[in-house]
């Protein structure tokens, strides 16, 4: 069965994208300074800018905040693994037959990685025979 997805899949904008490796990379919630200051691209985007970005990623789920003295401190409030497996998900979603899809990428993966996703069947399988 062919399923329809509504609207383009939501992948990070190039700031987004660079912003969301910085909270990533962070060992603690940090401010959009803290961000700004962290993000290595040249020239520097403005503060107002890091700041707007900051809010609408904060708005579309991807960081959660608090409130630190006059200013909010941001964190991951997904991992980027999370970010990649909706990327994933969404993008069979787009297939004629998802099975197929499927399959195609997995043909594209190097014999470890297969090995590990066997692992991890089977480990949902014997989850799946435990009794509840």
């Amino acid at each position: 069965m062919k399923r329809k997805r509504e609207g383009p899949m939501p992948r990070f904008g190039e700031l987004e994208a660079a912003i969301m490796e910085v909270m990533w990379s962070a060992d603690k919630a940090i401010t959009v300074r803290d961000v700004r200051d962290r993000l290595g691209r040249e020239p520097t985007p403005a503060y107002n800018t890091v700041l707007t970005v900051t809010e609408i990623l904060y708005r579309k789920g991807w960081l959660a905040r608090e409130k630190h003295g006059r200013a909010f401190r941001y964190w991951p409030a997904g991992s980027r693994d999370d970010y990649t497996a909706q990327l994933v998900a969404e993008a069979l979603d787009s297939a004629e037959d998802r099975a197929a899809a499927l399959v195609r990428f997995m043909e594209k993966m190097e014999p470890g990685e297969m090995a590990e996703i066997r692992r991890a069947l089977d480990a949902a399988k014997d989850a799946d025979r435990r009794p509840r």
